[in-house]
């Protein structure tokens, strides 16, 4: 119980030092026809850059991950993109394939923003000779987790992961899904509106919980009764899964190598 109560404090710290970006999302309730694929390590800053962009946007994205020492997607980037740099991202509504966070990051805004990219993703938030400080107190508060791959079985069909980028719930399990290098749909759930804001059971509203009409918000709010991330769907097994700690003893459990 401990542990992951340091787990998630040292999680909250990281979102605090990335500005809390990747917390709020657009109010668009209509999302792309086919899936958006990222390549992706969670450790990585250009690959955060990305996800926190893809929050903003309210993009659901199919993330393979590609953690340190791993392969077991290398040969599919190569294949896609010609090189193994990462971020990578490939939209089959487009066909449009990209390499690294500005590329990416252009197009994102470009066609499903309609606007520039924002100047919080191309301004430094700290002076330039902190940047790489704050990285390494990334990786140090994280304790390099979501950055080197372990042993682990493959599922056949990937994942479903309800998130955000800030979450500090959200982090832990998506760093143990990379590391394992299992695939998985990430199902954004960024904060739409006032009354989304903080977490569930104290968000800023008076009376009921009322979403964003037609959101995915909504939708998961009358099949599930609450709006919690994270929240994991494994097709697999059947489990639907809430609470950062029972899913990474099923993680464990369920595809970990020991």
């Amino acid at each position: 119980m401990f542990e992951h109560l340091v787990d998630i404090y040292t999680s909250t710290l990281v979102s605090t030092l990335t500005g809390w970006k990747g917390t709020s999302g657009s109010r668009k309730t209509e999302l792309p026809a086919d899936d958006i694929v990222l390549f992706d390590r969670e450790l990585c800053p250009e690959c955060r850059t990305v996800r926190q962009a893809v929050t903003e946007l309210n993009l659901d994205v199919m993330v393979y991950p590609c953690p340190e020492e791993g392969d077991r997607f290398k040969s599919l980037l190569e294949e896609l993109s010609g090189s193994i740099q990462l971020p990578f991202l490939f939209d089959k509504n487009s066909g449009q394939k990209l390499v690294g966070k500005d590329a990416i990051l252009e197009y994102l805004f470009k066609e499903y923003g309609q606007k520039e990219v924002p100047e919080k993703y191309t301004s430094q938030r700290f002076n330039g000779l902190l940047e790489p400080v704050v990285e390494f107190s990334i990786e140090a508060l994280r304790l390099k987790k979501g950055k080197s791959a372990k042993l682990s079985n493959l599922p056949e069909q990937p994942l479903i992961l309800y998130s955000f980028e800030s979450s500090p719930f959200s982090r832990p399990v998506r760093e143990r899904l990379c590391e394992l290098e299992i695939p998985y749909k990430l199902v954004n759930l960024g904060k739409q509106q006032r009354a989304d804001m903080g977490p569930a059971g104290f968000r800023m509203h008076t009376g009921p919980y009322v979403p964003v009409k037609g959101s995915k918000r909504e939708a998961f709010l009358a099949k599930y009764n609450d709006v919690m991330v994270p929240f994991l769907i494994d097709p697999n097994t059947g489990q639907e899964l809430f609470h950062s700690k029972k899913i990474l003893a099923y993680l464990n459990r369920e595809y970990a190598k020991h």
